[in-house]
């Protein structure tokens, strides 16, 4: 079976709540990975993705670990759509 990676990274404004760590991460660029596997039988390429992780950076906080989790596809966009809509109705810091 033939697999691939896409790779992409978000970016937080706000801080968000993590439910599978059980903490909030600070807000920052994150890598997403995205595992899909090639569905065969079918006369065209599709593929299916199989797994989400994001990687959470090493700092003091979680004792200098970097962190590789995994995250349902869903929560992740619905962590993106929150932060979106805070940033959107936050005002902007005047210099």
């Amino acid at each position: 079976m033939f697999a691939r990676t896409k790779h992409r990274t978000v970016h937080f404004d706000q801080p968000f709540w993590m439910p599978k760590l059980g903490e909030i991460v600070a807000p920052g660029d994150y890598q997403v990975d995205e595992d899909e596997e090639l569905i065969e039988g079918i006369s065209w390429l599709a593929y299916r993705r199989v797994a989400t992780f994001i990687t959470i950076p090493a700092t003091a906080a979680n004792k200098y670990r970097m962190r590789l989790v995994a995250i349902d596809p869903e929560e992740l966009e619905r962590l993106i759509a929150v932060d979106r809509h805070e940033a959107a109705i936050s005002p902007s810091p005047q210099p």
